[in-house]
């Protein structure tokens, strides 16, 4: 069977014995400094943790990505128009303009054309009444689908949500598609 105190009683005494503790009782300053540097360097890692995070800076872009719906080609226009807008082919065949918006991704930070991906396309409910609330939420008023749907979904809709899911779904890697803005 162990016997407890006498170990206790060994590790105290070659603890004694240490350089160590000859040398913090003959230097008990340099302990006083050594242990208010560490308390200091501990309250700035606890005050640097706890201050707020700095705000990033967006620059918005000035352009966006759109896709000619009779053509099936991107192109692109001023940031921030309501679409259906004007495409460069021309309206549609029910004379509806055939530019609707298009969220352009690639799974690599610096992609060349074929590296891109569009992720689904956005455009105006013309069903959606707005009723003078402000900003509508996003996704209110605005329909969406992938390229190859022939249907529209509002992006609220399990339909929708799923568009989106699909569309920043990570690729066989594992690697999680950026957005590109145009150039």
């Amino acid at each position: 069977m162990v016997d407890f105190k006498s170990i206790k009683f060994e590790i105290q005494e070659r603890l004694k014995d240490l350089a160590i503790r000859k040398w913090i009782n003959r230097n008990r300053r340099a302990v006083i400094i050594v242990t208010n540097l560490s308390v200091i360097v501990f309250i700035i890692i606890i005050i640097s943790l706890l201050r707020p995070n700095e705000t990033v800076q967006v620059n918005n872009p000035k352009k966006e990505w759109y896709y000619d719906l009779n053509t099936g080609e991107l192109f692109t226009n001023k940031a921030g128009r309501m679409p259906p807008i004007a495409a460069p082919s021309g309206p549609l065949l029910n004379g509806e303009p055939a530019g609707v918006r298009a969220y352009v991704f690639s799974y690599v930070s610096e992609p060349n054309d074929s590296q891109r991906f569009i992720g689904f396309l956005e455009t105006k409910d013309p069903n959606y009444i707005d009723d003078a609330r402000g900003h509508p939420k996003y996704g209110e008023g605005m329909l969406i689908k992938r390229v190859k749907d022939k249907q529209w979904f509002t992006s609220v809709s399990w339909q929708g949500r799923a568009i989106l899911q699909r569309a920043i779904m990570p690729n066989e890697n594992g690697d999680e598609p950026y957005y590109c803005p145009p150039k």
